[in-house]
């Protein structure tokens, strides 16, 4: 979610609370019979002809399906523009001269270190990705294990393949998190013979 569509959000929180709370407060003076003293037209009693005239009348149902389409469209753009951003452009850097910089694609580096760490005797299969995590970068390695893998070298191979993410992403406020998942059933052995 962008900053614009954030303070757009807050915005139009505010000023719905505010005709809310007024409205809320302007029907319990009118209940009360105090509002004609700030509003001296106030009606006695609420007349709904002109709105049974509106609804009756043969533009209406043209408005309304117009109405109904564009706040649709606007509620489906308030949907969309409230899903989650997690992926992570490329990154910058350090060194390099002034012409140009360095980038580094952070997705490729962690599919890369998922493919190392997936070489490792037990791991049936690995992924990787990096993504914004509230303002954190982090590089999130899932693995799938055999049954019968030793754990022992499976966590020595994930610690050493973070390890060597982290000195390749050399940013600060990288993190890694491996994930490790058992396989419900081991894989089943070609036969030979």
């Amino acid at each position: 979610m962008s900053r614009a569509v954030l303070a757009l959000d807050r915005i139009v929180t505010l000023i719905l609370g505010l005709v809310l709370l007024l409205g809320g407060l302007a029907a319990i003076a009118w209940w009360a019979g105090q509002l004609d003293r700030l509003w001296p037209a106030t009606p006695g009693s609420l007349q709904f002809r002109p709105a049974r005239d509106a609804v009756e009348a043969g533009w209406w149902p043209w408005a309304a399906g117009v109405a109904g389409a564009v706040a649709i469209l606007l509620g489906l753009w308030w949907l969309v523009s409230h899903i989650p951003r997690r992926s992570v452009p490329a990154l910058a850097l350090p060194g390099g001269d002034v012409r140009g910089g360095l980038r580094l694609d952070p997705n490729a580096a962690t599919a890369t270190a998922a493919d190392v760490l997936a070489q490792t005797p037990g791991v049936r299969s690995a992924r990787g990705t990096m993504r914004d995590d509230r303002g954190e970068l982090v590089a999130a390695l899932d693995a799938t294990i055999e049954p019968t893998a030793d754990l022992t070298t499976v966590v020595a191979a994930a610690e050493r393949v973070s390890a060597e993410l982290g000195h390749v992403l050399d940013l600060p406020a990288a993190r890694c998190r491996v994930q490790l998942r058992v396989a419900r059933r081991g894989r089943r052995q070609a036969r030979v013979g």
